[in-house]
């Protein structure tokens, strides 16, 4: 198994009612090895919802819809939609969801993406009775949609933090991590990302994120919250003022 990944891979795990994730393979990204994860949700509608989903595999497919019908497949950010056409191809029935800069990125890039739908600031009709959601305002680079699962009070984010697990590390990596300071125990956004950000806006965001009053915080790149939640947010975004 590759360093730095969360096994089993490719495999639903439990994490409230109707709430689970996958994790996925390492992606290289500007030279850093992300390990990956999807989130899944089942709507009370009993259709499926996928969140950033990780390279498609024909095991994972089938233990997914043993749990409903796969009907929304989610791109959150301008960097998590590589496998969302993998996703699409074999589901052509389901939607596909994409937030600001996706279908530009995608694109630029040569890469085919069937985009039915623009993310918003307000939650589609088709789960906004299960789920609400955000675009983080504030920055010149990242659009990022985050999303508040109501039943479970599961806040998921993708990139606005990041807990990277020394331990799961090259030694190199530790200490780019560190002073990135997206490291665990102290994992948050990166500093790079902040300097994009209005700090301003985002504080906004983060404020309306802590009056959801999530019990939890899953994310897409390392060890993600079980608990705590607000005290985290607080944690993570303590560069703003709150």
């Amino acid at each position: 198994m590759a360093a730095g990944t969360y096994p089993p891979l490719f495999t639903l795990k439990a994490v409230a009612r109707d709430v689970w994730i996958a994790d996925g393979p390492i992606i290289d990204l500007y030279r850093m090895p992300f390990p990956t994860r999807m989130t899944v949700i089942r709507l009370a509608s009993g259709e499926v919802w996928l969140h950033s989903p990780i390279a498609f595999r024909a095991d994972l497919l089938a233990a997914l819809q043993e749990i409903g019908r796969i009907r929304h497949l989610v791109a959150p950010n301008w960097l998590h939609y590589a496998h969302l056409q993998d996703w699409a191809d074999a589901l052509p029935a389901a939607e596909t969801w994409v937030a600001p800069g996706v279908s530009d990125r995608a694109r630029d890039r040569g890469v085919r993406l069937r985009a039915d739908h623009l993310l918003t600031d307000a939650a589609p009709g088709e789960w906004a009775a299960d789920i609400a959601q955000m675009i983080v305002p504030g920055s010149r680079l990242h659009r990022e949609a985050v999303f508040f699962h109501h039943p479970s009070r599961t806040l998921i984010l993708t990139d606005l933090i990041e807990n990277f697990e020394a331990a799961k590390l090259p030694w190199h990596l530790r200490i780019v991590t560190r002073v990135a300071g997206n490291q665990h125990p102290d994992g948050a956004m990166p500093r790079d990302l902040r300097l994009t950000y209005d700090k301003a806006a985002l504080a906004a965001a983060v404020r309306r994120m802590i009056a959801w009053e999530p019990a939890r915080i899953l994310i897409a790149h390392g060890r993600w919250y079980p608990g705590r939640a607000t005290q985290e947010l607080r944690r993570a975004f303590r560069f703003l003022d709150l």
